[in-house]
């Protein structure tokens, strides 16, 4: 324990050295800081987005080749495909963009939404992701001011802003995103940062069995899905880092927000009224807006 504690107090001083050295910019410094950091965490939440749901499908495809003792199949993507290589590059042509076109937002605004090299439309979903993530980043710092509580809420609302994008191009929420984001929610509340651990883990607990039971007696009553076993963990994530009480406020935004915007579409011809929306994006948003706007509804029915 000793060893431990003197291991990590250098990390701790540095830390709270850098807080301090940040908290004493300008205002205006520290805001400039923290949207140019959410516009690059926005650019690599891109490539998360894109890429990893190609790395689970590769994963999947070689496990199910190998069950069957067949040799492993050429998918056209490089041996090394991962998050962080090969370089970014255009979908369309394959061109591999230099570091000026690879600037968050200006880039976009710069090529005019277009491939320098094939001059295809660059989809408008990039530069959104970029521009939420940097307000969130400011949002954060808002919320929580120039302190580690602000990195880590931002933290959960990039990899909220990941799984959406992630969950609204393939309908998938991956375990490689949802279970690090539920036992980060508990560590980080170990030191009671946003709710107690004892709320922590109760609301881990029944995010994940809500959403399960509302899953079979959606089933047992339609004989359909309603929703994936993705949305249990999401709302188990939401619940280890908000609590408890909070969850009844997420499901609210979430169905209320989902209904809006499904009636919408199927009354703009968008969609088809007996068609799914991914669930995720909307469980994002409710988690999202409780964190920084608080429960409202919890405490206006006497929470």
């Amino acid at each position: 324990m000793v060893y431990a504690l003197l291991i990590s107090d250098p990390f701790s001083r540095a830390a709270s050295s850098v807080s301090i050295a940040f908290a004493s910019l300008p205002t205006t410094w520290q805001y400039a800081f923290a949207i140019v950091f959410g516009l690059v965490i926005g650019s690599f939440l891109n490539v998360v987005a894109h890429r990893l749901p190609v790395m689970l499908e590769r994963a999947w495809r070689l496990e199910m080749t190998e069950a069957a003792g067949e040799p492993p199949k050429d998918d056209g993507l490089p041996a090394r495909y991962n998050v962080c290589v090969p370089g970014s590059a255009c979908t369309h042509c394959g061109h591999v963009l230099r570091a000026w076109e690879n600037i968050p937002l200006l880039s976009y605004l710069w090529l005019r939404g277009r491939c320098s090299a094939c001059h295809a439309p660059i989809s408008i979903r990039y530069p959104l992701i970029e521009l939420a993530s940097g307000l969130l980043a400011a949002l954060a710092l808002a919320n929580f001011g120039a302190s580690g509580t602000a990195l880590a809420a931002f933290g959960l609302c990039a990899t909220l802003l990941a799984m959406s994008a992630i969950d609204i191009q393939t309908r998938l929420l991956p375990d490689s995103l949802t279970l690090p984001l539920l036992w980060a929610g508990l560590i980080v509340n170990f030191a009671d940062t946003f709710v107690s651990l004892r709320s922590a883990v109760a609301g881990a607990i029944v995010g994940y069995v809500f959403l399960w039971c509302v899953y079979w007696l959606f089933r047992l009553a339609r004989g359909v899905e309603g929703m994936g076993y993705g949305d249990f963990k999401l709302l188990a994530a939401l619940g280890a880092w908000l609590g408890w009480a909070a969850l009844p406020q997420i499901v609210l935004i979430a169905a209320v927000t989902g209904a809006v915007i499904g009636l919408t579409a199927t009354w703009l011809g968008r969609m088809r009224f007996e068609e799914a929306l991914p669930f995720g994006p909307f469980l994002a948003a409710g988690g999202a807006a409780t964190l920084f706007f608080g429960m409202p509804f919890f405490h206006l029915f006497g929470g």
